[in-house]
């Protein structure tokens, strides 16, 4: 069972990963952060950062949906159109760019967590 601390800190993690995306795509956060699917542009953002979320941060899709108030299937969906796209060779570099980004906020976070505890 997910605990409250991990539960803030996926949510923390999926804000991380839209302000990425969004910066990235030249989006407007509050467009990528809304519960509605918006534009185009908007949702494949959403994609993405549900995306890198799953691979990046290994959290389960059901993890994931929570953390972006979204549906498992939308995850799901979300998750096999990104690594389709990802036989484009620019888009799997960019892809990987933006994986070791989350993956090294996400850790520093953990680590600044657990330095927190400790105390």
């Amino acid at each position: 069972m997910m605990s409250r601390i991990d539960h803030c800190l996926d949510k923390d993690i999926a804000q991380l990963a839209m302000s990425l995306v969004a910066y990235s795509l030249n989006l407007s956060l509050q467009d990528v952060l809304h519960t509605r699917r918006g534009s185009a542009e908007v949702a494949y953002g959403r994609q993405i950062a549900m995306y890198i979320v799953y691979i990046g941060c290994g959290l389960s899709m059901s993890r994931v949906a929570a953390a972006f108030k979204r549906d498992r299937s939308t995850v799901c969906h979300a998750c096999h159109r990104i690594e389709d796209d990802r036989d484009d060779c620019d888009m799997d570099e960019w892809l990987d760019a933006l994986q070791l980004a989350l993956s090294k906020a996400a850790c520093l976070s953990a680590k600044y967590h657990s330095v927190i505890q400790e105390k």
